[in-house]
């Protein structure tokens, strides 16, 4: 199961939109993470993934027959739904469909191949649906994976040059508009094109049928995976890559999708503490994104039996924290004029434009208790600099056109406003 977390807009974005917002994306993929264990095993023929199949399954053991030992029976919507919130996240998608077809929903288009029929038996999409418009004020989004790795009605038409369309006439789109009708999301995030054009899967048909008829028409938002050539070039905001983050600002809206799991978008159980991303290493990939105009979206990989492993939630309950301090920093701001400092490394700046204040974000504290900016260049009796989290107005000296050098209040550690970065509201600045 694969969760999201979005504001974005539709082909053009509504107002809110263009500014920035905070997202998460999880996964629960049926018997753990063995979605793509399932391409590397029987497709390539890894050695290591054949030889551990052969060590731990009987003989003739299928991918199929993962399908009943993906249980859920911790699955518990409700608490999903607070760690969510808890998080600080503003728009939340769920995998509905990944490469292998399972769907979390109970689709008449997916027989005895759905979390219905199949291990949890339970409709999963529908349950976290409920919770998380029932608890939180997060905007609720679904996954769909267009093709399916091993699908013959797929892989027929992969032969024919896709000249035929049987797979999407009768699987993929018919699962598209069950989903719209049925959870109305307000995010479709669709992925895997099978190296086929979007006119293989009439994408234009569905979307003009999502933005003009669909129960969701005046709401929802799409991404940019609707066929080859797509990505990066049509869609309500562009992803571009996986984990894509250019470091520099673009001029459509985009997303940075990436996993706090470096390794795996799903959940390992051989994963070692140092294959996680650390808080500070979020905090930055937020900044940096957000810095750039790009929402983030932290994917995390759930286990079989529903739960989110600890490790995730801290994670989540960390990056909520620290955006319960310097979230006016993220929240509804704009790109500035520059991204980040030419002179002092690790700051990044956004825009607040309701107050009109710059925020400029820096990850490491100095040693020396000041920090120069070259970017800001300050007027004399007007700036003002404040330290999100602390009362007193910090003092500055103007470098002119060089800048500004801002001398940082005495704090012990617990006295700081938070622990893995830290922002400057600069009011009234050239």
């Amino acid at each position: 199961m694969t969760l999201e977390l979005r504001c974005v807009g539709r082909g053009l974005f509504p107002p809110e939109a263009s500014q920035s917002d905070h997202g998460l994306y999880g996964a629960l993929y049926e018997g753990s993470s063995f979605m793509c264990f399932w391409w590397y095993w029987q497709k390539e023929k890894r050695a290591p993934y054949v030889k551990f199949m052969e060590a731990n399954y009987p003989p003739g053991f299928s991918y199929e027959d993962f399908g009943p030992l993906f249980t859920a029976e911790f699955f518990d919507p409700n608490q999903w739904a607070d760690i969510l919130k808890a998080s600080g996240a503003k728009y939340v998608v769920l995998t509905s469909k990944h490469h292998e077809g399972f769907t979390l929903w109970g689709s008449k288009y997916s027989w005895n191949w759905n979390a219905v029929d199949v291990g949890p038996k339970r409709d999963l999409v529908a349950e976290l649906a409920m919770s998380v418009r029932n608890k939180t004020d997060l905007h609720f989004g679904l996954y769909h994976s267009l093709f399916e790795w091993f699908n013959p009605l797929f892989l027929e038409d992969a032969t024919n040059v896709f000249k035929t369309r049987k797979f999407p006439a009768s699987k993929s789109l018919p699962e598209l508009y069950e989903i719209v009708t049925k959870y109305q999301p307000e995010i479709i995030w669709s992925d895997g094109n099978g190296n086929a054009p979007d006119t293989y899967w009439n994408s234009t048909g569905f979307l003009a049928w999502l933005y003009n008829d669909s129960p969701v028409r005046d709401t929802v938002v799409t991404n940019d995976r609707w066929g080859v050539g797509s990505i990066c070039t049509h869609g309500g905001f562009y992803t571009c890559s996986d984990r894509y983050n250019p470091g520099h600002l673009l001029p459509h809206k985009w997303e940075n999708c990436m996993t706090i799991d470096k390794r795996s978008w799903g959940y390992r159980r051989n994963a070692q503490l140092d294959d996680y991303l650390t808080i500070e290493d979020l905090v930055k990939q937020l900044v940096e994104t957000v810095s750039c105009g790009g929402n983030l979206l932290m994917n995390i990989g759930p286990t079989h039996d529903g739960r989110i492993a600890v490790i995730f939630e801290e994670r989540l309950r960390q990056m909520g924290a620290w955006l319960k301090v310097n979230g006016e920093a993220i929240y509804g701001t704009k790109p500035w004029r520059a991204q980040n400092d030419t002179v002092t490394p690790e700051v990044w700046y956004t825009f607040s434009p309701e107050e009109g204040q710059v925020n400029a974000i820096f990850l490491n504290w100095p040693v020396s208790g000041t920090l120069e900016l070259g970017e800001p260049q300050a007027k004399l009796g007007e700036t003002q600099v404040k330290l999100v989290g602390y009362k007193e107005l910090l003092k500055w000296v103007a470098l002119g056109e060089k800048g500004i050098v801002i001398a940082l209040p005495q704090l012990t550690p617990k006295q700081l406003p938070c622990q893995w970065g830290w922002t400057l509201q600069l009011i009234d600045i050239n």
